[in-house]
Protein backbone atom coordinates (compact mmCIF):
# COMPACT_ATOMS: atom_id res chain seq x y z
CA UNK A 1 0.00 0.00 0.00
CA UNK A 2 2.87 2.37 0.80
CA UNK A 3 4.22 1.90 -2.72
CA UNK A 4 0.84 2.69 -4.27
CA UNK A 5 0.70 5.90 -2.27
CA UNK A 6 4.29 6.71 -3.23
CA UNK A 7 3.44 6.19 -6.89
CA UNK A 8 0.43 8.46 -6.67
CA UNK A 9 2.51 11.08 -4.85
CA UNK A 10 5.08 10.94 -7.66
CA UNK A 11 2.33 11.41 -10.21
CA UNK A 12 0.87 14.34 -8.29
CA UNK A 13 4.24 15.92 -7.61
CA UNK A 14 5.24 15.72 -11.25
CA UNK A 15 2.04 17.44 -12.35
CA UNK A 16 2.44 20.20 -9.74
CA UNK A 17 6.12 20.65 -10.57
CA UNK A 18 5.29 22.25 -13.89
CA UNK A 19 2.04 23.92 -12.88
CA UNK A 20 3.63 27.35 -13.26
CA UNK A 21 4.54 26.71 -16.91
CA UNK A 22 0.96 26.67 -18.18
CA UNK A 23 0.29 29.97 -19.87
CA UNK A 24 4.00 30.74 -20.07
CA UNK A 25 6.97 30.92 -17.75
CA UNK A 26 6.01 34.39 -16.45
CA UNK A 27 2.35 33.57 -15.90
CA UNK A 28 0.58 34.49 -12.66
CA UNK A 29 0.87 36.68 -9.61
CA UNK A 30 3.16 34.14 -7.95
CA UNK A 31 5.72 34.74 -10.69
CA UNK A 32 5.41 38.51 -10.19
CA UNK A 33 5.67 38.33 -6.38
CA UNK A 34 8.83 36.22 -6.42
CA UNK A 35 10.42 37.60 -9.59
CA UNK A 36 14.21 37.36 -9.59
CA UNK A 37 14.39 34.94 -6.64
CA UNK A 38 15.93 31.50 -6.91
CA UNK A 39 15.71 28.26 -4.99
CA UNK A 40 12.94 25.85 -4.09
CA UNK A 41 11.14 28.07 -1.55
CA UNK A 42 10.28 30.97 -3.91
CA UNK A 43 9.28 28.51 -6.64
CA UNK A 44 6.97 26.59 -4.32
CA UNK A 45 5.52 29.82 -2.92
CA UNK A 46 4.98 31.18 -6.44
CA UNK A 47 3.24 27.97 -7.56
CA UNK A 48 1.17 27.95 -4.38
CA UNK A 49 0.13 31.57 -4.93
CA UNK A 50 -0.87 30.80 -8.51
CA UNK A 51 -2.67 27.59 -7.56
CA UNK A 52 -4.63 28.90 -4.58
CA UNK A 53 -5.79 32.13 -6.17
CA UNK A 54 -6.71 30.76 -9.59
CA UNK A 55 -4.95 33.69 -11.22
CA UNK A 56 -3.25 31.49 -13.86
CA UNK A 57 -6.64 30.37 -15.12
CA UNK A 58 -7.90 33.94 -15.19
CA UNK A 59 -4.70 35.13 -16.85
CA UNK A 60 -4.72 32.50 -19.58
CA UNK A 61 -8.41 33.13 -20.27
CA UNK A 62 -8.05 36.91 -20.48
CA UNK A 63 -4.46 37.22 -21.68
CA UNK A 64 -3.44 39.12 -18.52
CA UNK A 65 -1.10 38.42 -15.57
CA UNK A 66 1.75 37.70 -18.00
CA UNK A 67 -0.13 34.66 -19.31
CA UNK A 68 -0.76 33.50 -22.84
CA UNK A 69 -2.54 30.55 -24.42
CA UNK A 70 -0.65 30.81 -27.70
CA UNK A 71 2.36 28.69 -26.72
CA UNK A 72 2.77 24.93 -26.70
CA UNK A 73 2.44 23.22 -23.34
CA UNK A 74 5.51 21.16 -22.52
CA UNK A 75 6.54 18.83 -19.72
CA UNK A 76 10.16 18.44 -18.72
CA UNK A 77 9.77 15.95 -15.91
CA UNK A 78 9.78 12.19 -15.70
CA UNK A 79 6.42 10.49 -15.96
CA UNK A 80 5.27 8.33 -13.08
CA UNK A 81 5.62 5.04 -14.96
CA UNK A 82 9.28 5.80 -15.76
CA UNK A 83 9.91 6.53 -12.11
CA UNK A 84 8.74 3.06 -11.04
CA UNK A 85 9.69 1.11 -14.18
CA UNK A 86 12.14 -1.27 -12.50
CA UNK A 87 9.63 -2.23 -9.81
CA UNK A 88 6.87 -2.46 -12.43
CA UNK A 89 9.00 -4.86 -14.51
CA UNK A 90 9.47 -7.13 -11.49
CA UNK A 91 5.76 -7.00 -10.62
CA UNK A 92 4.73 -7.88 -14.20
CA UNK A 93 7.11 -10.85 -14.11
CA UNK A 94 5.46 -12.05 -10.86
CA UNK A 95 1.95 -11.12 -11.96
CA UNK A 96 1.26 -9.02 -8.86
CA UNK A 97 2.61 -6.15 -6.82
CA UNK A 98 2.21 -2.55 -5.77
CA UNK A 99 3.80 -1.01 -8.86
CA UNK A 100 1.56 -3.08 -11.13
CA UNK A 101 -1.45 -1.96 -9.13
CA UNK A 102 -0.28 1.68 -9.25
CA UNK A 103 -0.04 1.62 -13.04
CA UNK A 104 -3.54 0.08 -13.20
CA UNK A 105 -4.80 2.95 -11.03
CA UNK A 106 -3.10 5.52 -13.28
CA UNK A 107 -4.96 4.03 -16.24
CA UNK A 108 -8.22 4.24 -14.29
CA UNK A 109 -8.70 0.48 -13.99
CA UNK A 110 -11.39 -0.17 -11.42
CA UNK A 111 -10.71 -2.44 -8.45
CA UNK A 112 -12.77 -5.29 -9.91
CA UNK A 113 -10.65 -5.30 -13.11
CA UNK A 114 -7.19 -4.95 -11.59
CA UNK A 115 -6.65 -8.71 -11.36
CA UNK A 116 -7.44 -8.97 -15.08
CA UNK A 117 -5.02 -6.09 -15.76
CA UNK A 118 -2.29 -7.91 -13.81
CA UNK A 119 -2.97 -11.18 -15.64
CA UNK A 120 -2.89 -9.55 -19.09
CA UNK A 121 0.36 -7.74 -18.30
CA UNK A 122 1.93 -10.89 -16.84
CA UNK A 123 0.90 -13.05 -19.80
CA UNK A 124 2.39 -10.48 -22.17
CA UNK A 125 5.67 -9.81 -20.39
CA UNK A 126 7.64 -10.40 -23.62
CA UNK A 127 5.46 -7.86 -25.46
CA UNK A 128 5.98 -5.21 -22.77
CA UNK A 129 9.69 -5.89 -22.41
CA UNK A 130 10.99 -7.21 -25.76
CA UNK A 131 14.55 -6.34 -24.74
CA UNK A 132 16.42 -4.76 -21.85
CA UNK A 133 16.59 -1.38 -23.59
CA UNK A 134 12.83 -0.79 -23.78
CA UNK A 135 11.89 2.72 -22.69
CA UNK A 136 8.97 3.67 -20.47
CA UNK A 137 7.32 5.39 -23.44
CA UNK A 138 7.57 2.23 -25.57
CA UNK A 139 6.29 0.12 -22.70
CA UNK A 140 3.31 2.44 -22.16
CA UNK A 141 2.37 2.14 -25.84
CA UNK A 142 2.46 -1.64 -25.42
CA UNK A 143 0.34 -1.45 -22.25
CA UNK A 144 -2.30 0.57 -24.09
CA UNK A 145 -2.26 -1.78 -27.10
CA UNK A 146 -2.72 -4.79 -24.82
CA UNK A 147 -5.56 -3.05 -23.01
CA UNK A 148 -7.27 -2.11 -26.31
CA UNK A 149 -7.01 -5.71 -27.49
CA UNK A 150 -8.61 -7.12 -24.33
CA UNK A 151 -12.41 -6.93 -24.21
CA UNK A 152 -12.35 -6.53 -20.42
CA UNK A 153 -9.81 -3.69 -20.39
CA UNK A 154 -10.47 -1.77 -23.59
CA UNK A 155 -13.00 0.47 -21.83
CA UNK A 156 -10.08 2.10 -19.97
CA UNK A 157 -8.20 3.33 -23.04
CA UNK A 158 -9.54 5.90 -25.43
Amino acid sequence: MKKVIAGLVLLSASSVANAGASGGNDCGWGQALFEGQTGPAPHVLGLTTNGTSGNNTFGVTTGTNGCSSSGTITYGGQNMVSAIMNEFTEDVARGEGDALNTVAIVYGVKQEDRKVFAEVMHENFAVLFPDEDVTAAEMMVSIEELMKADARLNKYVV
